[in-house]
């Protein structure tokens, strides 16, 4: 009985196999090529990750960057593909990695990402410029605020120290300040540009939460009123 068991073990065996689908190659499609500006490769603290962009010249004003996390033999796509190249920072921790990508002309996203899988993955849902405009828009002192063009995110230099030249002691890799601004349509023909510069807000990596800490309550105030006249 043995001596039909087995060819018949090693037969589905090798049917499973066949069956089975090739893994994916590791790295960018055909056509991407690695951009030779060093100031667009990104190394973590630790020296276990490398963040490499990909650029993909379509012509007719078709370029599509791909940035791609390489951790040891194995490389991970940080989606999503945008048609830019992007600035990021770790924290010193190499736990979280924040992505600075320009959308357009002065307008910038930010997106999230966190250690898992051997590599970064994403760390929310929707992007974290979202989340913080979502924020800003639930406040009773800003709710009724539109904005219509150059509207940008971006993260206050400091995330590597945890924000020390701001003079607070916040626990390391816990928070990203981040500064929001853009501009109005509509204002008074004696105003040149009016609109959002540089309102602050604190989001927790531990919690998924935003606050605004008091010290920023002036400036945040200031920035509200944000015009340049004529």
């Amino acid at each position: 009985m043995n001596a039909f068991c087995r060819p018949a073990q090693w037969l589905a065996l090798a049917l499973t196999l066949a069956a089975s689908p090739a893994r994916a190659a590791s790295g960018p499609p055909p056509g991407f090529a690695l951009t030779d500006d060093a100031e667009l490769a990104f190394t973590s603290p630790d020296k276990a990750t490398r963040l490499e962009q990909y650029m993909k010249d379509g012509g007719d004003f078709d370029v599509k960057w791909q940035v791609w996390a390489r951790h040891g033999e194995d490389m991970t796509e940080l989606k999503p593909e945008q048609g830019y190249p992007a600035g990021f920072r770790f924290t010193s921790d190499s736990q979280w990695l924040v992505r600075m990508q320009k959308t357009g002309s002065g307008e910038q996203d930010l997106y999230l990402y966190r250690a898992g899988k051997g590599s970064f993955v994403s760390a929310t849902k929707t992007s974290l410029s979202d989340l913080a405009w979502a924020y800003f828009h639930s406040r009773p002192d800003t709710r009724k605020m539109k904005l219509d063009y150059h509207i940008s995110a971006n993260l206050v230099k400091g995330t590597e120290e945890a924000y020390r030249w701001l003079g607070v002691d916040w626990p390391n890799n816990r928070y990203l300040v981040i500064s929001l601004s853009g501009e109005m349509d509509k204002h008074p023909k004696n105003v040149a540009v009016k609109g959002l510069a540089d309102w602050k807000c604190r989001y927790d990596l531990k919690t998924g939460t935003f606050d605004v800490p008091a010290m920023f309550a002036k400036t945040n105030a200031d920035a509200l009123k944000w015009e340049i006249r004529r």
